[in-house]
């Protein structure tokens, strides 16, 4: 591919990592970060201190803390935001994005309070040349990892093939290996609701439990995941792929998964608001788990894993007593 003009939007763990891929392959890159202090530390030292520490970044990567610098003329624009905030940061910048560029997100989420998926909030403020060409990018893939150039597969998603296949090769290279999908929905609800189970299996370790409970809310999980994106127009076979079960695996078990050690000390009896305290990345299930909880109501969906991890979040239901609650259940037959 040539050489291309890329703003990447957002500056944490995983948008340094793409920008950062992006830039070793050769494009012209410019990373957006909110912080002016983290660009100055950027620029001078050439790591992202806060975000991903112990990284040297691409000598080509250029950096800055303008907005509408970082997203005017492009040819590409990654957004790579949490998701609470995507909205905010895309009608700042949404009449500075070229016609011609091509479109993505990164960020995996549901929207609190609309309940709207990342790319129902991009069709709703994007002119609809620029959403015909939106893709998502979703998969397993811890930052850290990626940045240490290991081997990983994710998925880029779009209902305009040659969107999907732009981001395919826009990004592809020896480590970091990308697969097209036409299913947008159900990559990102794969990739949005699998943070939500990872708490419950954080919670599950953090309670001392073993492989046997994990591997039965990994599968259940899955099952709730499913059932939701089928009723919301998802096809099936996309939550047996890498935005499905490969990135559900991931969260649940990796020892990065911010998700899952949110679920550990939760499970060990610490308080919400004393971890999410402590933390200056996002986990992104927290919030997740609220709009899952709405959606699986708004759709009449049975989603009891889902149901225990908002309760056990956001009504200070004791952990032990959830499992119970899932574990005593009217019995049933196994499926979808």
């Amino acid at each position: 591919m040539n050489k291309k003009n890329i703003g990447v939007i957002g500056a944490g763990s995983w948008g340094t990592t793409l920008a950062d891929l992006l830039a070793k392959k050769g494009h012209a890159v410019t990373l957006w970060a909110y912080e002016p202090e983290l660009v100055e530390e950027m620029k001078t030292t050439r790591v992202n201190g806060l975000f991903l520490p112990g990284i040297t970044l691409a000598a080509g990567l250029q950096f800055t803390n303008d907005l509408f610098d970082a997203s005017r003329e492009k040819d590409f624009l990654l957004f790579v935001v949490p998701s609470q905030l995507l909205r905010g940061v895309l009608k700042e910048v949404v009449s500075e994005i070229s016609p011609a560029t091509f479109v993505a997100s990164a960020s995996k989420g549901i929207e609190v309070g609309t309940l709207l998926a990342v790319s129902q909030l991009f069709e709703e403020l994007l002119p609809q040349a620029l959403y015909q060409r939106f893709s998502v990018l979703s998969g397993p893939s811890f930052a850290r990892e990626v940045a240490q150039e290991m081997p990983t597969a994710v998925v880029a998603a779009s209902g305009d093939e040659s969107a999907a296949r732009f981001v395919q090769d826009v990004f592809n290279c020896s480590y970091f290996r990308v697969y097209t999908n036409s299913d947008v929905i159900g990559a990102e609800l794969g990739g949005a609701l699998k943070n939500v189970i990872a708490i419950a299996a954080g919670i599950s370790d953090g309670l001392g439990f073993g492989c046997n409970t994990r591997a039965a809310l990994i599968t259940r999980g899955l099952a709730e995941i499913s059932r939701l994106g089928i009723a919301m127009g998802a096809r099936p076979e996309t939550f047996s792929g890498l935005a499905g079960m490969g990135d559900l695996v991931l969260t649940c078990t990796g020892e990065l998964s911010r998700n899952r050690s949110v679920g550990m000390k939760l499970g060990r009896g610490r308080r919400l608001a004393e971890i999410l305290g402590e933390m200056h990345m996002v986990a992104e299930g927290v919030k997740t788990a609220e709009s899952a909880w709405e959606l699986a109501k708004r759709y009449a969906i049975d989603m009891p894993i889902t149901e225990q991890v908002y309760r056990v979040l956001y009504e200070d239901k004791p952990a032990k007593s959830a499992v119970v609650e899932l574990m005593t259940r009217n019995l049933k037959a196994e499926g979808i």
